[in-house]
C-alpha cells in the first residue's frame, strides 16, 4: 500500500504478511480525492476514519495537511500499527483508538467535517451506519460521511444520502446533513 499524495506522496507502507485487512485500491484513493478536494481545505478539518484497517485513507489526509485525524480500529494489532505508522512518518495531531466504531459513534461528544468509514464489506450492521452518525450528531454542519461498501450495498434511500461513486469493485457512498439544511 502507498500513499498517493501529499508531502509523502510515493511513500510505501507495509503491515505485514499476515494482516487482516482490505485497503483501499489505490485507483478507489485517487477518484475520492480528487473529489474531496474540490470541497474541503485538507488543512483546517477534523477526520473520522473509522473501520480504519491499515490506516491508509488516514495517512492520506495526514500527507495532505490535515492535523486532526480520529482512526478507530477494533484490532488492536491493526491499531497499534496505525499508531506506530503515523509516528515514524511524523503526522501531527493524529490519534489511533483501539475501539468499535459504533460505541465510538455514541459515545463520542465530537462532530466531523468527513467520517470515512470501510467496515468489511460483509458487515452485518453497515447499512446502521448513516443512522448512528446522524441520530447522535457525529458530522459537522457541512461535512461528509462516506461510507466504502460493495455493490450489494444501496443507501440510496437514506434521506441524507447524498450520492454514490464507485470504482471497479470499490462503492463509495456520500451523505450529507441534507435532513437539517
Amino acid at each position: 500500500m502507498r500513499i498517493i499524495s501529499g508531502s509523502h506522496k510515493g511513500k510505501t507502507i507495509f503491515p505485514g504478511k499476515y494482516f487482516n485487512s482490505r485497503p483501499t485500491t489505490d485507483t478507489a484513493k485517487e477518484g475520492l480525492f480528487n473529489i474531496l478536494n474540490n470541497y474541503f481545505d485538507f488543512e483546517t478539518i477534523g477526520i473520522l476514519d473509522l473501520f480504519s484497517g491499515t490506516g491508509c485513507i488516514s495517512y492520506e489526509f495526514a500527507s495532505r495537511g490535515c492535523t486532526n485525524i480520529t482512526s478507530v480500529e477494533l484490532s488492536y494489532k491493526n491499531a497499534e500499527f496505525i499508531k506506530t505508522t503515523a509516528k515514524e512518518l511524523k503526522f501531527e495531531g493524529f490519534k489511533s483508538i483501539k475501539g468499535n466504531a459504533f460505541q465510538f459513534l455514541k459515545n463520542s461528544l465530537v462532530s466531523y467535517d468527513i467520517i470515512f468509514a470501510d467496515p468489511p464489506y460483509d458487515m452485518a450492521d453497515i447499512e446502521t451506519i448513516p443512522d448512528f452518525v446522524f441520530q447522535n450528531n457525529r458530522l459537522s454542519e457541512n461535512g461528509w460521511l462516506i461510507i466504502e461498501h460493495s455493490s450489494k450495498n444501496n443507501f440510496s434511500s437514506h434521506p441524507n444520502f447524498h450520492e454514490k461513486r464507485n470504482y471497479g469493485k470499490v462503492n463509495f457512498s456520500i451523505f450529507k446533513n441534507i435532513v437539517n439544511n
